[in-house]
């Protein structure tokens, strides 16, 4: 198939499987909301956010290029000695305080019923499964993929091949669904088309209505 029949193929192709970001998509992700459960008041809350979910290193612990001891101590690095427990309790306990986004786990699994792959593609650390198990599509999944595992993140075009290619999937037959506008441009380079979630799942479902549907010749 040449470039131009590749093109006219990704135009015209019915979607068979949807792949969600988790954070923002599936699960909420909020670090000051998470740091205010383990803080006795605002601003503690604030710095305790600033040192863990608000520092460059937290990117590195996505890509699997730093240890959570090493985004551990860095954060602390960054927080008075008495904050200590604080961030100890933080990290261990900030996944249990993510919740499910409702709407787009119905959608999900409403689409697993109706026969389209589901899947996920996150930029998170190792530590994945601790707040995607809590999401009510988990148990439907057909495949999940990490950027900690992977070594590489969105919105690089090669992380949406690999998860294509490890699932067996045709990325023509893909939407990529997240809340970052960058890493739809990445799956859509990649071959998938996207849809940019800004918390609208209605909006989201008649994408995928659309999409699944056959396309009419001309």
């Amino acid at each position: 198939m040449d470039t131009k029949s590749r093109q006219e193929h990704g135009r015209s192709a019915a979607i068979e499987s949807v792949i969600f970001d988790m954070g923002g998509v599936l699960m909420t992700f909020d670090g000051l909301a998470f740091a205010r459960v383990f803080a006795e008041n605002e601003d503690d809350a604030r710095l305790l956010d600033a040192a863990l979910f608000g520092r460059t290193e937290w990117a590195l612990l996505d890509a699997g290029a730093i240890s959570h001891q090493t985004m551990a101590r860095v954060a602390a690095e960054h927080l008075p000695r008495r904050l200590r427990p604080n961030l100890d309790a933080l990290i261990a306990g900030w996944p249990a305080h993510s919740r499910p986004i409702e709407e787009t786990n119905r959608l999900a699994l409403d689409l697993k019923t109706r026969g389209l792959g589901i899947y996920v593609l996150s930029n998170a650390s190792t530590r994945i499964e601790e707040q995607l198990s809590r999401a009510p599509v988990h148990p439907a999944l057909d495949g999940w993929m990490a950027s900690a595992f992977e070594h590489i993140m969105k919105p690089d075009p090669d992380i949406y091949r690999l998860l294509a290619h490890r699932f067996g999937l045709d990325v023509a037959t893909c939407l990529f669904v997240d809340d970052n506008a960058d890493n739809c441009i990445g799956a859509e380079i990649a071959g998938m088309r996207a849809h940019h979630f800004t918390g609208d799942a209605c909006a989201l479902a008649e994408t995928i209505d659309r999409l699944a549907r056959p396309a009419r010749s001309l």
